[in-house]
């Protein structure tokens, strides 16, 4: 029996309020984990605890600016002021920008390291050395396809998701002596609402790759962490995609991707659009 004394272990989701985060804890609490809910929107996050609790599961919710230089430490307070600690961090927050970088808004797009980059590594170097002193544990952190090269006309955006698989895969390296997993999850297009706000919809890539669904990619990533993978890329098109990337030639792939993510039937051709998931 948990002493009084002793923190219960919780799955803490970041971005849950909607898309592949809210999936992710339905599944974690289906699979019996207290969850945590963290995201901008209390009203979501309300919604998203509701469909936990509706089906046995527990959950928590704390709404909070990821982006916030204070973020994690005050995730931390709260942890322990219910009683619990982070067993297994999802980093599934985070936003795209489509457009050129001199057309789109300088403090959106430094944004996105902010929330992408920032505060995941904020998040992971917070609670890792707990899930490494315990032995037990890990992070799933939410890539992308768009890891795999870079992508003119969403260049902050690819750059990030680059920086979170190389992240992940050199902690997964790090600490699965420790008994401590890292997965990265690496889906392409995914029917949520990232697509419409990024503005990624209406580039021709994104109309010819099939798009998953956001509990697909939460069953995977799921099965993936618990198996202790170090990568995870949910669906056949989206394994293609990665391998086709891997083999061209930088500069192919710079032609190419830029080509298809430029041509739209916007009306400027480089629109600002943000997305938060």
């Amino acid at each position: 029996m948990t002493s009084a004394a002793e923190p219960s272990l919780a799955v803490v989701v970041l971005g849950a309020s909607r898309g592949i985060g809210r999936a992710i804890a339905r599944v974690a609490a289906r699979d019996g984990y207290p969850v945590v809910l963290v995201a901008r929107s209390a009203d979501d996050l309300a919604a998203a605890a509701a469909e936990i609790t509706a089906s046995g599961g527990k959950a928590l919710t704390m709404a909070l600016d990821l982006a916030a230089p204070e973020a994690s430490s005050r995730l931390e307070a709260f942890l322990a002021e219910s009683g619990l600690a982070c067993g297994i961090l999802v980093n599934s927050a985070g936003y795209g920008l489509r457009g050129a970088v001199t057309a789109l808004s300088a403090e959106e797009q430094l944004g996105i390291i902010d929330v992408n980059i920032r505060a995941l590594a904020d998040m992971t170097l917070r609670f890792l050395p707990g899930m490494v002193a315990r032995r037990s544990g890990g992070i799933i952190n939410l890539g992308s396809i768009a890891g795999f090269t870079p992508g003119p006309y969403m260049t902050f955006y690819y750059a990030s998701k680059n920086f979170v698989r190389s992240f992940s895969a050199a902690l997964h390296k790090e600490v699965r002596g420790f008994g401590v997993t890292v997965t990265c999850v690496a889906p392409g297009p995914v029917s949520t609402d990232f697509l419409e706000k990024s503005g990624a919809d209406r580039a021709a890539l994104f109309k010819v790759l099939p798009k998953l669904d956001a509990d697909y990619v939460a069953e995977q990533a799921w099965r993936g962490f618990k198996s202790g993978r170090r990568l995870v890329i949910p669906g056949l098109s989206s394994k293609l995609t990665a391998i086709v990337a891997r083999l061209l030639p930088t500069a192919a792939a710079l032609s190419l991707i830029g080509l298809v993510q430029r041509r739209s039937k916007d009306p400027r051709p480089y629109p600002s659009q943000t997305g938060v998931k």
